[in-house]
């Protein structure tokens, strides 16, 4: 690839969060340009009016910088070739069609839907490929302003040569289109706006675009574009059509998982980036990670900051087949990445995590914080912490005993763990200081005195102060509270396990 004036896009459609293979495309483009100096573009891609949701190009630009991903020029930041949202650049459009119409290699076309069904049916009944009928003539612009005063829906249709098309890809190599193959698509509708296939064509070449790294299932798309730039006479990009992001089992990665755990009562999984931060992972664990579905540095390493990337990206280290996103092992990744993080920087990410999930953590000062991470060390996701300790950090109302740690901890033989509750609470109330490490031991003396295990004081303590048998070392759980909550809660739990159920 050039080295020369190297300029890489990224033009998501704002449709709505950024998928999690979008990123990947994001991250790539970003890393060649990065890689060999050259410029890295933010275009959007909302011509199709119908599909776009209000505030979803915001959302989109705040995804990409959480994740560390920054353009050069996009909407917010302008450049030398803007506008770079496609609905500011219809003039743009008009002008590169009326080219096309002038020289030939576009036409007008006035079929009405139910007539492109006719001629789709018969094409399905004689066994062929439906390929619209391009006319002897080409209609005039009378014709057109005729058409349009009838109420028929007039589009504007590429000429598209009868040649073979071949497109240069590189990673999969030359890709051979024969003759006839690409029929006379669309590239202004009825309502004036353009095509993607159009929009985009005109968008690369009046923002100098180099390199278009995009997903493999737009390869279809490529001979179009390609047949486009010759027909409007520029350049074409260095294309590399990335390999697509499956799951585990070789199905799509699809937005619909979402809603089929959510059918099943299962935890939805993470499909778009917004998912994963709200799900309690680091940014660069995430990064991490997408770097390697389908890309590699070529020297083993696995663990790769953002430098890292940049400073290693090559397209010929792209893959050709699919990559498998293991969630198991993008979890580890992030384990370790919350591993290795400063306090600094975990707090700060914890607080993005509690402020978007609204968590009872959120408002704790740093001091508090630091004390909550440290005392969670181990934990794989920040909603793990929430998991863990959240609880104690609600009021003492909202914490509800559930059954199972009931039937299991607090009225087993006959209200044994109810029994240590009331025992427990004259040593607790006694001690002179409260620090984890007084509680534990006080804890332990108390169950050497009196033929407990350790656990049959410690889970009582926890269900009465989260409602669960989850928390961390007693010790630090109780310390995270004062003396007087945890007693609070320890005589609210006698009280509310010693009750009768009611109704």
């Amino acid at each position: 690839m050039s080295l020369q004036t190297l300029r890489a896009r990224f033009a998501p459609s704002p449709t709505g969060y950024l998928h999690i293979g979008g990123a990947r495309t994001a991250l790539f483009n970003w890393a060649l340009a990065r890689r060999l100096g050259g410029r890295f573009i933010l275009r959007i891609e909302d011509t199709d009016v119908a599909r776009n949701i209000e505030d979803a190009e915001a959302k989109l630009m705040e995804d990409l910088r959480w994740l560390g991903i920054e353009w050069d020029e996009g909407p917010d930041l302008g450049g030398p070739h803007g506008p770079y949202r496609q609905s500011q650049r219809l003039e743009a459009y008009r002008a590169a069609a009326d080219r096309l119409l002038d020289s030939g290699h576009a036409y007008f076309a006035f079929d009405a839907p139910e007539e492109l069904d006719v001629m789709r049916r018969a094409a399905a009944a004689e066994k062929r490929a439906f390929k619209y009928p391009r006319p002897s003539r080409f209609p005039s612009r009378q014709d057109a302003d005729r058409a349009r005063a009838e109420g028929r829906p007039v589009v504007v249709r590429c000429a598209v040569p009868s040649e073979e098309i071949v497109v240069h890809d590189e990673i999969l190599g030359n890709v051979a289109f024969p003759p006839g193959e690409v029929e006379d698509f669309v590239i202004v509708k009825s309502n004036g706006w353009p095509t993607y296939h159009f929009a985009v064509v005109v968008d690369d070449a009046h923002m100098r675009i180099t390199h278009v790294l995009r997903a493999q299932e737009h390869l279809m798309n490529t001979p179009k574009h390609v047949a486009l730039q010759r027909a409007l006479g520029v350049s074409t990009p260095a294309y590399a059509h990335l390999p697509l992001v499956m799951n585990l089992d070789g199905s799509k990665m699809s937005k619909r998982d979402k809603q089929k755990d959510i059918d099943a009562g299962r935890l939805p999984r993470e499909i778009d980036v917004h998912d994963f931060r709200v799900s309690g992972y680091l940014p660069e664990a995430i990064v991490n990670f997408i770097a390697l579905l389908g890309w590699s540095p070529g020297d083993g390493r696995e663990k790769l900051s953002m430098a890292d990337i940049a400073a290693a990206f090559s397209v010929d280290r792209i893959i050709k087949t699919s990559a498998r996103f293991d969630r198991d092992k993008l979890l580890a990744f992030n384990t370790d990445a919350c591993a290795a993080a400063s306090a600094e920087r975990l707090r700060t990410a914890f607080r993005d995590y509690a402020r978007l999930n609204r968590s009872p953590l959120a408002g704790l000062d740093d001091a508090m914080l630091d004390r909550v991470l440290t005392v969670c060390r181990g934990f794989r996701t920040f909603r793990d912490v929430d998991a863990k300790v959240g609880m104690l950090f609600r009021p003492d109302d909202e914490v509800v005993l559930e059954p199972d740690a009931v039937k299991k901890v607090l009225a087993r033989n006959g209200g044994h763990g109810v029994e240590q509750l009331r025992r427990i609470l004259s040593t607790l109330r006694a001690l002179p200081d409260w620090t984890h490490d007084r509680i534990e031991t006080a804890i332990k003396s108390f169950c050497d005195e009196h033929g407990l295990k350790m656990a049959d004081v410690a889970q009582p303590l926890r269900v009465a102060m989260t409602g669960r048998t989850i928390s961390p070392a007693i010790g630090e759980t109780l310390a995270l509270l004062s003396r007087d909550a945890v007693l609070r809660r320890i005589e609210r739990c006698i009280r509310l396990a010693s009750s009768p159920p009611s109704g």
